[in-house]
């Protein structure tokens, strides 16, 4: 069982994550997306395309850009569409 926890509180809980450089990718049925607001920041990877971000929101406490996700991935990352990853002080264990 795979958790992505921030301020005590698990916003990921998965059996079924995909690593992909270092990084567990959580399935979208997995997320407590009431701790999950859309960010309008994005990034780019060469290989993977264009992520998108959630800020990670437990009480008022805010983590900006927090988790990432790939919508429309390139062939090579389909397989994390949708999968969310999470860094910036998330703990994943």
């Amino acid at each position: 069982m795979t958790q992505a926890i921030w301020k005590d509180t698990v916003i990921a809980d998965s059996e079924r994550t995909v690593e992909v450089e270092g990084n567990p990718y959580f399935p979208p049925a997995s997320l407590q997306t009431r701790y999950l607001r859309p960010s309008d920041h994005t990034s780019v990877c060469p290989w993977k395309g264009t992520a998108h971000y959630y800020d990670v929101v437990v009480g008022d406490q805010v983590n900006a850009n927090a988790a990432w996700y790939y919508p429309d991935p390139k062939p090579n990352a389909a397989h994390i569409r949708d999968h969310v990853a999470f860094w910036n002080g998330v703990q994943i264990r």
